[in-house]
C-alpha cells in the first residue's frame, strides 16, 4: 500500500491511503544516502507500508524519492538536523515586525535553504494591522529588500482577515508549507482558511515578546479549496546545513546574478580584487543586512542573527 505521511510524532506516523488515515511505524532503521538526520520519515514523504497481521496499524517498509526539503540544524548544542517537511510546492514565511522581531539573518538562512533546494518561497508580513509608523516604515524597507532580489511579498493580517483570499490563491493545489517563529501567526492564519481545522492558538509572551509553542510536531492537512497545508512547530534559529564555503553564494540571488561578472570563478566575495558583489555592495546594490548574513553562514555561525534593531 501508498500513502503521504500526513503527522509524524517520532515514533508513530500518520500515513493517508485512500482517503483513510492508517497509524504506522517504521520497519527497523531507515538510513537515506547523504541525510543524517534525527527524524528518517517525515512529514510530506511519499510511503510504501503493509499492514500487521491481524491488525489496523502498519509498517513502512520503503520511502520513495523526494523531489525536495526543508532541512535545518538546530542552534542548541546538540547541533542536530533535522527535516521539517519534504516534497513541497511552496513556503509561505511568515515575518512579523515586532512580537516577536522577525531577523533579517532568520529570514535570509531561511531562504538560502530554500533556494538550495529549488522551493518558492512567498514572505507573508503578518499582523500588518497592529504596526505604528516607525515599524510601517521597517516593513516598507524589508519588502522593497526582497522583492529587488525577486521575492514575492504580502501584506496579511490573520486576526483581521487582511488578504485572506490572496492567501487562499496562492495555495491552491499546491502543498504549502508554514514557517516562521513561534508567535507569527501561522495556526491563527491556518483556521482562518479553514474554519474546520481549530489548530491550538496561543497569545505572546509579554514577558519576554516571543512566542509560545503551540505546534509541537509538523502536520499536513488537506484544504477545501485544493491542496495541502503543512502546519510547523515555530523556529526560534535556523541553522543552514552543509553548505560548502564556495557554493553559499549561488543561494543568495542577488549574488549567483552577478557572479559570473567577478573576476575569479570561485569567488567568496570576502577579500578578493575585482569582486562584483562587493562592488554592488558599495554601491548600494545589495542590502546590508543581506551581505552580513551571507558573511555570518559563511564564517559558519549558526546562531541567528539577534537583533531588534534592523540594520538595513
Amino acid at each position: 500500500m501508498q500513502g503521504i505521511v500526513i503527522k509524524s510524532t517520532g515514533s508513530w506516523y500518520a500515513v493517508l491511503s485512500d482517503n483513510q488515515v492508517v497509524k504506522c511505524r517504521i520497519k527497523g532503521k531507515f538510513r537515506i544516502k547523504g541525510i543524517k538526520s534525527t527524524n528518517p520519515v517525515t512529514v510530506g514523504d511519499v510511503v510504501d507500508f503493509e499492514l500487521e497481521e491481524k491488525s489496523d496499524l502498519g509498517i513502512i517498509y520503503h520511502i520513495h524519492k523526494r523531489k525536495n526539503y526543508i532541512i535545518r540544524k538546530s542552534v542548541n548544542l546538540s547541533k542536530q538536523t533535522h527535516i521539517i517537511a519534504s516534497n513541497i510546492d511552496q513556503v509561505l514565511l511568515f515575518v512579523t515586525i515586532e512580537n516577536p522581531v522577525t531577523t533579517t539573518g532568520f529570514i535570509d538562512r531561511f531562504l538560502a535553504s530554500a533556494e538550495a533546494y529549488k522551493i518558492p518561497v512567498i514572505l507573508l508580513f503578518n499582523k500588518v494591522d497592529v504596526l505604528d509608523e516607525k515599524a510601517l516604515i521597517i516593513k516598507g524597507k524589508l519588502q522593497e529588500i526582497y522583492q529587488k532580489i525577486g521575492y514575492e511579498t504580502l501584506d496579511v493580517s490573520a486576526k483581521k482577515e487582511i488578504n485572506i483570499d490572496k492567501v487562499k490563491a496562492l495555495m491552491q493545489n499546491k502543498v504549502t508549507l508554514f514557517a516562521g517563529h513561534s508567535g507569527v501567526g501561522k495556526s491563527t492564519l491556518a483556521n482562518k482558511l479553514d474554519k474546520n481545522l481549530q489548530l491550538k492558538t496561543k497569545e505572546i509572551s509579554a514577558q519576554h515578546k516571543q512566542g509560545q509553542h503551540t505546534t509541537t510536531f509538523a502536520e499536513m492537512f488537506p484544504l477545501p479549496f485544493g491542496g495541502f497545508l503543512i502546519d510547523t512547530p515555530g523556529i526560534k534559529g535556523f541553522g543552514v546545513v552543509d553548505f560548502k564555503k564556495e557554493e553559499v553564494g549561488d543561494y543568495f540571488k542577488e549574488f549567483f546574478a552577478l557572479k559570473a561578472a567577478c573576476k575569479f570563478n570561485n569567488c567568496i566575495h570576502v577579500n578578493e580584487p575585482k569582486c562584483a558583489v562587493k562592488e554592488a555592495l558599495k554601491n548600494g546594490e545589495i542590502a546590508t543586512s543581506r551581505y552580513k548574513s551571507y558573511l555570518q553562514i559563511l564564517e559558519g555561525d549558526q546562531e541567528h542573527y539577534r537583533t531588534e534593531n534592523y540594520d538595513l
